[in-house]
């Protein structure tokens, strides 16, 4: 089991790197679903604390060494991006359960993703774990080419990237069956709150240690456990597109995000509370605000099991 407090990763295991990031159907969270009908500005006195880091890493290691005893579980898999919350969810899981019970599984399908597999590969070994590095570009070459012509998947972005995460769940559970382990998903809530998830995709795990945490949280725990800086500084982006952002795609940055899903959903704030809240220190208008809380509203399908008629 690994030693709580102290940094997983291997002191000088790194060297100086740069490049850049790429990244559920969960148990409901009862702030997910709450109305945002919103309350009124008078209603406005909410604070905005951050959740405390080092009561997240326990909590998060706590849960983490919990959920893989009660499944009776080998360890876990974690797919490593290189990114910030894959990163930091592998930290933890070795901390949780020590480096023999984590294994990562690194999956590039593009020239794109090749400098992110190369950090995850230096970041894998800096924490001391078996990895493997699969690279799906044959196999999503051979979906396309099997495909029906009217589902062409080189012509959409969207779509192809759609398949690509549901390619890289598939090989996590192949490796997870084959180990005796759990897929520790790396997903974090303000991806899970808009909704920037790939169902049964990245949006599939079979737990959440992030879940919980928005992504400026996530950063903040990064910190505490001592993540190497070019990880943290690194653009979160889902890695498809040259020059694509999570910014571009959603509309904002993760520290605008936050503070209108902390308000909005947590809080139950309206738009309106919300502009007149954050216009001032944020400098987010109506648009914004209202674009965030309108994906919120119809990502809902995200974040719950299937519909189905009551029995």
């Amino acid at each position: 089991m690994g030693e709580h407090g102290q940094s997983a990763f291997e002191p000088d295991a790194l060297e100086d790197r740069s490049a850049v990031d790429a990244t559920a159907p969960t148990p409901s969270d009862p702030r997910d679903v709450e109305s945002l009908e919103g309350r009124s500005s008078a209603d406005t006195d909410v604070t905005l604390d951050a959740a405390d880091p080092a009561v997240e890493r326990e909590r998060v290691c706590a849960f983490i060494e919990r959920t893989v005893g009660d499944a009776a579980a080998d360890g876990v898999v974690v797919a490593m991006s290189g990114g910030l919350d894959s990163t930091v969810t592998a930290a933890l899981a070795v901390e949780a359960l020590g480096s023999e019970s984590v294994y990562g599984l690194i999956l590039p399908c593009n020239k794109i993703g090749a400098p992110h597999a190369r950090d995850a590969e230096a970041l894998a070994d800096a924490l001391g774990i078996d990895h493997d590095t699969v690279h799906l570009q044959p196999l999503f070459a051979q979906l396309g080419a099997v495909a029906p012509e009217r589902f062409d998947l080189h012509d959409d972005p969207i779509r192809s990237g759609n398949a690509i995460a549901r390619l890289r769940m598939t090989m996590a559970y192949l490796a997870a069956n084959a180990t005796g382990r759990l897929v520790c998903g790396t997903g974090n809530r303000s991806e899970r709150l808009l909704g920037y998830v790939t169902k049964y995709g990245d949006g599939a795990a079979d737990f959440l240690p992030l879940g919980h945490l928005y992504k400026t949280d996530v950063r903040a725990l990064a910190a505490e456990i001592d993540v190497p800086q070019f990880v943290v500084e690194k653009p979160p982006t889902a890695g498809f597109l040259p020059g694509q952002r999570d910014e571009d795609d959603l509309g904002a940055p993760y520290e605008t995000i936050d503070r209108v899903l902390r308000l909005g959903v947590d809080h139950g704030l309206g738009p309106g509370a919300i502009t007149e809240r954050l216009a001032s220190t944020d400098g987010v208008d109506a648009a914004t605000v209202a674009d965030l809380l309108a994906r919120h509203r119809a990502t809902a399908h995200k974040r719950g099991p299937p519909l189905m008629i009551d029995e």
